[in-house]
């Protein structure tokens, strides 16, 4: 599988407008554009997530999570976790550290420069058991016994 934005390349800088609103930010706190392709055979659906390894949490920090997005899904526009372009019919968000469903945007202690792992996995079910309070940690479990394929791309942000 293949994953680009129209927003950055791999190992770019997070633009402004992905960037949180709050604990000290200033950003638009829209999700990027995110598209793939290559998808495997057999693949029923998709999730896609965002997480930064490098929160000083001893676990990291769950920034997006989107299930049970359909099979012929290719894209997502900028903003649809924002709640300014639509998530395809039957797709749910789930919770980010942040404490609520929807993406959540760059947000460093500042000082430091953290890496954001935006993710799109390939499933072989068409829908798990998860919703809007469903944590990343959850998301994650349920991912880890369907996953066919997965890719990923980093942004970068101080």
């Amino acid at each position: 599988m293949k994953l680009y934005s129209h927003n950055f390349n791999d190992g770019d800088k997070m633009p402004e407008r992905h960037v949180f609103n709050g604990m000290g930010y200033q950003g638009d706190n829209l999700s990027p554009h995110l598209a793939w392709d290559e998808v495997p055979a057999g693949t029923k659906s998709f999730v896609i997530t965002c997480f930064d390894p490098d929160a000083p949490t001893g676990s990291g920090w769950w920034h997006w999570g989107v299930a049970n997005l359909p099979a012929d899904t290719r894209v997502l526009p900028q903003g649809a976790g924002s709640g300014t372009a639509d998530l395809p019919t039957g797709s749910v968000q789930t919770r980010t550290d942040f404490g609520s469903s929807g993406y959540g945007g760059a947000a460093p202690p500042k000082g430091e420069s953290h890496r954001y792992v935006f993710t799109v996995y390939a499933l072989d079910v068409d829908h798990l058991e998860v919703d809007q309070q469903s944590s990343g940690a959850l998301l994650g479990f349920n991912v880890h016994f369907h996953k066919l394929d997965s890719a990923s791309i980093t942004a970068v942000y101080s």
